[in-house]
């Protein structure tokens, strides 16, 4: 099969020309073709064990400590939206990803990619803004970069944040540690950031706002630890929604999954939004919102403990995990019937986050 030349002369490009001769959108969204980019071009020839492990972060040891690592970039439009900014969300983003490490998140550092143009009121409301998230989650930014690029390349901003905290060293949070019984639990109703962004985009309105559900999850993360310590895996579903969140799961752990429909919990704005839009909830980005999976004698503990959280109040269980189908993620609907819960090839919101 014809491949495209690497013009060092080293190793030709491991995605053929046949399939996609240049880079789409789509590689970004969370779903399968992300899953080719990342395991074909990078893994490939970054592999070793933490970044093999692909995790929400990188975890390793330093002394008589463990730590977590993670990076993320945000290019969101737009870059206000309900309910928050890419400032907020690129601070909120980060201490989540540390947090489903199992790690108190301590300290960040920032990138700014600024378009020349971008109004200075919109910069100061954004460096406020991530002022704010970052006192709210108990963390300090220290270090960062800034690059302006000129007009029209750069869409107003873009931000990479990286994070580092310490992990609780009776915390073995992994996605490969998924075992058979386990419950999963979610912290609230799913799909709001998504619809939120969606709804500034398409110019809909409905009764109330729905606003995005961004938030700093480290603290219901401290909350789910202490009250539980068979707390197998933690993940926050952004890009892909709840749908790729599980199929990662499922395959890092080489378990099944089956999701019971009648139980997540979707709001009715949202749910309403999805239809009009043809969006399936289970697909659209979160960014407040968590996924643990638990032992289940410690399920109800766990359940209860994140109820009493203000980011908890809603949580429910919204199925298990099975040795049946390893790999695969199963929903029974609410009239009986099995479906597969598949991967999407690309994305339903792209620049979501």
């Amino acid at each position: 099969m014809k491949q495209i030349a690497d013009l060092s002369a080293g190793p030709a490009c491991p995605i053929p020309i046949t399939e996609y001769r240049s880079v789409l959108l789509a590689h970004g969204g969370g779903g399968k073709l992300t899953q080719q980019l990342i395991q074909k071009m990078f893994v490939s020839q970054f592999d070793n064990d933490m970044l093999r492990a692909l995790h929400d972060g990188a975890v390793f040891p330093a002394g008589n400590m463990t730590f977590a690592f993670s990076t993320d970039s945000y290019v969101i439009k737009p870059i206000f939206f309900p309910g928050g900014d890419i400032g907020e969300l690129a601070v909120n983003g980060t201490v989540n990803d540390l947090a489903m490490c199992g790690a108190k998140p301590l300290y960040l550092s920032s990138a700014f990619i600024i378009e020349e143009g971008l109004p200075m009121d919109d910069l100061w409301r954004i460096v406020l803004s991530m002022k704010g998230a970052a006192e709210a989650a108990g963390v300090r930014l220290v270090t960062g970069d800034t690059k302006v690029v000129d007009r029209g390349k750069g869409d107003g901003i873009f931000i990479t944040t990286s994070g580092i905290g310490v992990v609780d060293p009776a915390a073995a949070i992994d996605p490969k540690n998924a075992r058979p019984g386990d419950k999963i639990i979610v912290n609230g109703p799913i799909a709001v950031h998504g619809i939120a962004i969606m709804s500034v985009r398409e110019g809909l309105e409905f009764e109330t706002e729905i606003r995005s559900d961004t938030a700093p999850l480290n603290g219901l993360v401290e909350r789910i630890l202490k009250a539980g310590k068979d707390v197998h895996v933690l993940r926050d579903p952004t890009r892909g929604g709840v749908a790729s969140a599980v199929n990662e799961i499922a395959q890092s752990s080489r378990q099944g999954i089956l999701l019971k429909e009648e139980a997540i919990p979707i709001s009715e704005d949202v749910r309403g939004a999805c239809e009009i839009l043809g969006f399936d909830p289970l697909y659209v980005a979160n960014e407040g919102k968590l996924l643990a999976f638990v032992a289940p004698s410690s399920a109800d503990l766990v359940l209860n403990e994140m109820r009493s959280h203000p980011l908890g109040k809603d949580a429910a269980i919204i199925g298990e995990v099975v040795g049946d189908h390893p790999g695969i993620a199963l929903m029974k609907s609410r009239i009986g019937g099995t479906r597969v819960v598949d991967m999407l090839s690309g994305e339903q919101l792209p620049r979501i986050c």
